[in-house]
């Protein structure tokens, strides 16, 4: 496939695709076509690593981060631990975020409340639920942790 082609069924614009190519997240073959600028060959497999940065987009990872472990995997250095490493960070950064949104979450129903009863005292401060949310969210891993220590 071309770009334009690969973009469209990747569902990418063809600039995110020439930025990935750039950072070297994608490597496309080149034909003899196109003179100076040879023409760019997109196959399937590059459609599934478009997926694989998508994914890890969605998950948090930056670009740079994700240029560095293709980088890795490509040299022959992603061994089961460093897998392992990379995976946790993720989990725990997800984690974290997981933590925020509930609290959030409970923000929001505490400042609907408060609004439908007429805005009546202090509003609620979010502050104070993400403090409380990150307390919880801490005394669960401590607790999981000990529990199965193994299982990290």
């Amino acid at each position: 496939m071309l770009i334009s082609q690969f973009a469209r069924v990747a569902g990418l614009t063809p600039d995110t695709v020439r930025f990935y190519v750039r950072l070297g997240l994608l490597r496309p073959e080149t034909s003899s076509k196109g003179g100076q600028r040879p023409y760019q060959i997109f196959t399937t497999d590059h459609l599934q690593a478009a997926l694989v940065i998508r994914t890890a987009q969605s998950l948090g990872m930056t670009l740079k981060e994700i240029a560095a472990i293709s980088a890795e995997r490509r040299a022959g250095r992603m061994t089961s631990d460093r897998s392992i490493d990379v995976l946790q960070t993720q989990l725990d950064r997800l984690q974290q975020k997981a933590v925020e949104l509930v609290a959030m979450q409970a923000y929001l129903g505490s400042k609907i409340e408060w609004l439908r009863a007429g805005g009546k005292g202090d509003p609620p401060d979010f502050g104070a639920f993400l403090q409380a949310r990150h307390a919880e969210a801490c005394t669960a891993k401590i607790t999981s942790t000990s529990a199965f220590p193994n299982t990290r």
